[in-house]
Formats: C-alpha cells, sequence, structure tokens
C-alpha cells in the first residue's frame, strides 16, 4: 500500500507542481543574492521612478482616484484581511465536513505568515527613499511582506479549496482570482512606493513555492487518508 501511494504521489501532476516549486525557490535566493550585491538596484530604480510623474516624482502616475484604489488593494495583503479571510474559508471548510483540509488551511496560511516575518528579519533590506510613501510602513523591505502574505494566503487558500469543488470550471475560477488578487496587491505596493519591484518578485516567488507545496503536502495526506481526496471534475 505504502509503495502504491508513493507511485501514485509522483504522478505527472505532481511532479509537475514539484518542478514549479524548485523553479520559485530558485527564483527567490537568485533575486535575494542579487540583491545583496546591489545588482538590481538600476533595474528598481528604472520600474519604480516610471510609475511617477517624470515632472514630480512624488506624484503617482494617473489621477488621485488611481491611488486611493491602490490603497484599497494593497489593503488586501494586510495581516488583519488575510486572517479574517483564512478563518472564514475554514469555517467554511468545517461546515463543508472538510475537517481535514480546515486544518491543513490553518496550518499552512499562519506557517507561511511566519515565514515570512523571519525573512523580512534576516534580510533587513531599508525601503525606498526615491519617492514618498504612500502609506505608513514598520517593516524592512525585502521580501514584499504583503506579495509574499498575498501568495501565501490566498494560493494556499485557492490551492487547498480547489482540490474539493466539483467542477473544473469552478477549480479554474477560484485559482485564477487568486491569482489575480496576489499580482494585484504586489503591483500596488510599488505603485505607493513602499518596496522596490524585485521586493515584490521575490515575496511571489516565495509565497507560491510555499502554496504549492502546501499543495503537495495536501496531495501526499489524501493518499495516506489523513485529509479528504480530492474532488473529481464532473464531465460537463
Amino acid at each position: 500500500m505504502r509503495a502504491r501511494s508513493s507511485a501514485r504521489f509522483l504522478e505527472p501532476r505532481a511532479l509537475a507542481v514539484l518542478l514549479v516549486v524548485a523553479l520559485c525557490a530558485w527564483a527567490f535566493f537568485g533575486l535575494a543574492d542579487e540583491v545583496a550585491e546591489g545588482e538590481t538596484h538600476a533595474f528598481d530604480t528604472r520600474l519604480l521612478l516610471a510609475l511617477r510623474s517624470p515632472a514630480d516624482p512624488a506624484d503617482p502616475l494617473g489621477p488621485g482616484w488611481v491611488e486611493e484604489l491602490m490603497r484599497d488593494v494593497t489593503g488586501l495583503g494586510g495581516v488583519g484581511v488575510l486572517s479574517a479571510i483564512t478563518l472564514a474559508v475554514a469555517g467554511f471548510l468545517w461546515l463543508h465536513g472538510k475537517r481535514g483540509s480546515m486544518w491543513l488551511v490553518l496550518v499552512a496560511v499562519t506557517g507561511g505568515q511566519a515565514m515570512s516575518s523571519l525573512a523580512k528579519i534576516g534580510f533587513d533590506r531599508p525601503r525606498p527613499d526615491l519617492v514618498p510613501h504612500g502609506m505608513q510602513t514598520y517593516t524592512a523591505s525585502f521580501p514584499s511582506g504583503h506579495s509574499m502574505m498575498a501568495a501565501v494566503t490566498y494560493l494556499t487558500l485557492a490551492t487547498i479549496v480547489a482540490r474539493v469543488q466539483p467542477t473544473r470550471a469552478l477549480k479554474a475560477y477560484v485559482l485564477t482570482l487568486a491569482v489575480l488578487v496576489t499580482v494585484a496587491i504586489g503591483v500596488s505596493r510599488v505603485y505607493l512606493g513602499v518596496h522596490w519591484p524585485t521586493d515584490v518578485l521575490a515575496g511571489w516567488s516565495a509565497g507560491a513555492a510555499w502554496a504549492l507545496g502546501c499543495w503537495l503536502v495536501a496531495h501526499w495526506l489524501a493518499l495516506r487518508g489523513a485529509v479528504e481526496a480530492e474532488t473529481e471534475p464532473e464531465e460537463r
């Protein structure tokens, strides 16, 4: 039985996800190395200033409502919002009878957020000083905590929730929505001048690696019967 479970775990889909996890981890550590050596400064500066008025770097591109919208979007990556969404999804899974998936969600998101905090402390990169910040900041810059925690939370929730959806359309909808929200949050951080672009790229890379790694854990636990098996999509 154990050999059969191991063979199923190494199915092509799981191997493809494992490869993506490795690529995301490689991208994160590659970016971290380049940032530490100062190799990304020119790229970061050029892209950060490209989102500002050439006549006044203190003025973000676009009308005032765009800046206000970006503040709303960036709020979706805050600890309070992410915690509330995680608890809401956990409650949904509990009521849906998916108790194993619920505990997996709570452990995965909590662990990912702890990893994000430790990474920021470890790298301790200063925030951008080229433009005024569009909102207050309290921690170091690398990696972007909002980008990383958004990827950790939304992508982890999406990969786990998508497992128990009955149709391919629902699975695709959940995953696509999570990716779009994660991307929007990262873009808002650069637009508001509170992060270098490479902070956001690193946050996305690490968060995606964590989320996909959680999918692999869920897949492995399902094969062992520890969590609910993935729902096979209905043919439409």
